[in-house]
């Protein structure tokens, strides 16, 4: 499939199969949900009349329900499938590709274990790909030196690792990924490369637990003298070291072959001076490396998301060599897999859906988001390029800058581009690197990329490119869509707005692909209406729904049963399992109704002026018993959170509106004719109940530390006792 002549694409992209069917299906989906509309407008109650308040409530939830739907359409009408002629790229490329420089990203040890960034740091080093054009550079905004004496660990265990890699033909080249995922046949070798391992991972664990490093070790190595003047982690000089450099002749393997450049930097930080989080950290990254090494690719990953495959690079390339249609591609977006990921999926967290189906949906509409990691570059459009039909970049292989310059003097000329003051009365963070001032900085950043004429393209390897560390407990899973939903929502409500500010600069298909995202946190509304209103209503014997005799029932069940079916064939289909839909929509509902809510209330008090975003970094590393829980897939709920009081007050209420209609609709001796009537209410609030039983466990049932903390139930009880007066006054 590979094989092709000088003037054969180094990519084919394939239409998805069966598009015109889905979109009958989905046509048919919106005619059911017009006469939905339809029903809702012409039987709303008489002004007086029982029900009529909570009727106009889920008019308008409807209305935004079908207009959500119709958004989620946009990146399934049109999904490609593209695939890659590696070989191709080599017999034509292989002695003119490009310098590549990786970035890795972390900020915090505690969080972020060294161990664990190290780790990732010796993937991307051990690239198919020759060392003399690849640079890797660790951004440590924790400023640890902790952090610094792991690289230069790994920097010694790389001359032994990278070779062996080649050797053996290692997949993936994460140590400790490896070590883990199977036994291999090379015994001797591996034994001896294991020992080398673990020995390097007792000094670093050693380091860590002592908190600093020895006498002997910093008299060892100068680069620690750069800690002498350091005040804080948010208030220290630049520390910059050059740990390899891979144009000494003599920074070579244990086989004799050359290194790639490994750098550590920690920019310099004052408490007077906004550090703009990842943002600020990537945008001294372009700068140092555009000094030191000045690679025409940069391949961005975090900390946690170890290279799970050794020619990923290649596959990017292919894209952006192209001599056909490559000039037109800014970056190239891989998707974000992780590796602890339960079998069913516990938080929903493999995001199984948006990698499968809908990044290639927003693929055949001109390109992916650019969602912060996994993510490979042209560096000039990171630096604020337009792109110019008439131009094409050079893509090929040229000598490093500063080949002559000695290494004192390219690590104090790079210092200085890491500054706090280097960026002021520039247009750093506006219109060259990434952007400041939102949550989600790598979304904007690729949004305005496109706005300047650029596409990206979305590469889905059958060998996953990347792994990383997914959320283990609830709270962090909750807490990491608020921030992504928040940011997303601030970027709809700013003067980078899809909608507006992408108008006739990128595909109306691609602007609403974007709005989806964006809209993600005013979902809240709706879903909390359609959540908490039937339910009382089926509590006072209200229907608000048509009765199954009613011609009117028909679009319900339809919508209902047709949606949910696609649904489950959607997730299956992107390789997922029964119980693993079930957590999806668990997840879906809780995302909703907690997650969402905080982030639609925390941009609105943004805008007005009272509270300011800040960047949460995701927990990397969990207790022993709550990681056994997670891999017997028992949910944490151990924080006390307000989230969770919205949560538990929901499903309580539900719980108690079902239980009081069954004992009332009992003591009527009506159970037939009053399910006839408030089916679908019952429907809607059993769904909602044994969705739930996770949680009713968790506040009622289990012992152990992850169950819901008490004041969260004592919170909770007295919301639903509140909700249950006030629902009195309904009409």
């Amino acid at each position: 499939m590979g094989e092709g002549g000088i003037n054969s694409p180094l990519f084919e992209t394939k239409r998805a199969e069966g598009i015109v069917l889905y979109r009958l299906f989905a046509a048919s989906i919106f005619v059911g949900i017009c006469l939905i509309w339809v029903y809702r407008v012409s039987h709303i109650p008489k002004a007086g009349e029982d029900g009529r308040f909570g009727w106009m409530g889920l008019l308008a939830a409807e209305l935004w329900f079908g207009f959500y739907w119709l958004l989620t359409q946009v990146s399934r009408w049109n999904r490609v499938y593209r695939h890659t002629f590696k070989d191709r790229l080599s017999q034509r490329y292989e002695e003119e590709l490009p310098g590549v420089d990786i970035f890795v990203c972390t900020a915090d040890p505690t969080i972020e274990p060294p161990i664990m960034v190290i780790n990732t740091v010796l993937s991307v080093m051990a690239y198919d790909y020759p060392p003399e054009k690849l640079s890797v550079y660790l951004s440590d905004d924790g400023g640890s030196e902790l952090t610094c004496y792991a690289l230069l660990k790994a920097a010694e265990f790389a001359k032994h690792w990278i070779p062996y890699c080649k050797k053996y033909n290692v997949e993936p080249r994460s140590p400790a990924a490896y070590f883990a995922s199977q036994a291999s046949d090379n015994a001797g070798d591996l034994t001896l490369i294991k020992r080398l391992y673990k020995d390097m991972e007792n000094k670093i664990e050693s380091a860590v637990k002592l908190g600093s490093i020895s006498e002997e070790v910093r008299s060892k190595h100068k680069c620690f003298s750069q800690w002498n003047a350091y005040l804080s982690p948010r208030d220290h000089d630049t520390i910059l070291q050059i740990v390899i450099d891979g144009r000494d002749p003599n920074a070579r393997d244990v086989e004799g072959c050359g290194l790639p450049t490994l750098v550590y930097l920690a920019r310099e930080k004052r408490p007077q001076h906004h550090h703009n989080f990842k943002a600020g950290s990537m945008n001294a990254l372009i700068r140092v490396s555009s000094n030191i090494s000045n690679g025409k690719v940069i391949l961005n990953v975090d900390c946690d998301m170890y290279s799970n495959n050794s020619t990923a690079i290649r596959d990017a390339l292919c894209f952006l060599m192209d001599e056909e249609k490559g000039h037109e591609i800014a970056f190239v977006q891989f998707p974000q897999n992780f590796e602890n990921v339960t079998k069913n999926d516990l938080y929903s967290s493999s995001l199984r859906v948006i990698s499968e189906v809908e990044f290639h949906g927003l693929d055949g509409y001109g390109g992916p988001l650019y969602v912060g990691s996994g993510c490979v570059h042209r560096r000039d459009t990171l630096c604020g390029r337009k792109f110019s039909k008439g131009c094409k970049s050079e893509m090929k292989w040229e000598n490093r800058k500063g080949e002559e310059t000695s290494i004192p003097k390219l690590e104090e000329s790079s210092k200085r581009l890491a500054s706090c003051t280097f960026e002021v009365n520039t247009q750093w963070g506006k219109e060259m690197g990434l952007k400041y001032g939102c949550p989600v900085e790598d979304v904007i950043t690729g949004l305005s990329i496109q706005c300047r004429g650029w596409k990206s393209v979305y590469c889905n390897p059958t060998r996953k490119a990347f792994l990383g560390v997914a959320p283990t407990t609830l709270p962090q899973t909750l807490v990491q869509h608020k921030r992504w939903s928040e940011g997303d929502f601030q970027i709809l409500v700013s003067k980078y707005s899809p909608a507006l500010y992408g108008h006739g600069k990128i595909s109306l298909g691609l602007q609403l692909g974007y709005c989806c995202y964006c809209l993600w946190a005013p979902n809240c509304l709706a879903t909390l209406f359609y959540t908490i209103l039937p339910s009382l209503y089926l509590l006072k014997g209200i229907s608000v729904f048509p009765q199954i005799t009613s011609p009117w029932f028909i679009p319900f069940a339809y919508v209902i049963i047709a949606k949910y079916t696609w649904s489950f064939g959607e997730f299956m289909w992107s390789g997922g399992t029964m119980l693993g839909w079930w957590n999806d929509q668990r997840i879906w509902l809780y995302k909703r109704t907690s997650s969402y809510l905080f982030a639609f209330i925390d941009t609105i008090l943004h805008y007005l002026g009272y509270s300011d975003s800040g960047f949460v970094i995701t927990a990397k590393v969990a207790d022993e018993d709550v990681s056994q829980r997670y891999e017997k897939e028992i949910m944490e709920f151990g924080a006390s959170s307000p989230m969770f009081v919205i949560l538990a007050t929901v499903a309580l209420l539900n719980l108690y509106c079902l239980a009081g209609f069954l004992k009332e609709a009992i003591a009527r001796n009506g159970t037939v004719g009053v399910y006839e009537t408030m089916a679908l209410q019952i429907l809607l609030c059993g769904v909602l109940i044994v969705i739930n039983l996770p949680l009713y466990e968790a506040l009622c049932l289990r012992k152990d530390n992850g169950k819901m903390p008490s004041s969260v139930v004592f919170k909770s009880m007295a919301f639903v006792a509140l909700s249950c007066v006030c629902s009195k006054l309904l009409n």
